[in-house]
């Protein structure tokens, strides 16, 4: 299947000059987005996953039917001061400054085989701090997989040591 007819382009948003890869309309249509979910499990079995961990909020659209159709669990990562009990924080930068991702102390056992699930690579800012989080709880991460990778924005090399797949690159 051709997922990125599926992907609707939007074109200046969220500002001028940004062409915005909406995929809500992967979602929308339950063939499509079965078969993007299908694709990520496969990967999940053949790196041996024992967990999903996503970033909000579209890694937990990705992330969570992949766990659910392996049948293993799914850890979230939020903005700092959205988990209830006890966290471990990896700052990253942004554009214009820092912000903080968190995870539950007690989310990713030592040893665990994580993969880690995101609708987008794009800087690989994001994926970075989080495979930071998982690593620093003991975690062992087995791979990253995507949706979409913007390869113009080398988000990749972040993640040099790293096992990746994307299902979709522009």
């Amino acid at each position: 299947m051709d997922l990125k007819q599926y992907v609707t382009t939007v074109e200046d948003w969220p500002k001028p000059g940004i062409s915005f890869k909406d995929i809500t309309t992967i979602m929308d249509n339950g063939e499509a987005y079965k078969y993007a979910t299908d694709q990520i499990v496969e990967y999940a079995k053949k790196v041996d996953a024992e967990l999903i961990v996503g970033p909000e909020a579209r890694g937990f659209i990705t992330g969570c039917p992949v766990a659910y159709a392996l049948g293993i669990g799914f850890a979230p990562v939020r903005k700092e001061g959205k988990l209830p009990r006890e966290v471990v924080r990896a700052e990253y930068g942004l554009e214009y400054g820092k912000d903080v991702l968190t995870m539950h102390k007690d989310a990713v056992k030592p040893g665990q085989r994580v993969l880690i699930v995101d609708d987008l690579l794009a800087t690989g800012g994001t994926i970075d701090a989080t495979i930071r989080l998982v690593e620093e709880m003991g975690g062992v991460v087995v791979g990253c997989a995507f949706l979409i990778e913007l390869t113009y924005l080398e988000g990749r090399n972040k993640l040099d040591n790293y096992d990746i797949c994307t299902l979709m690159q522009y």
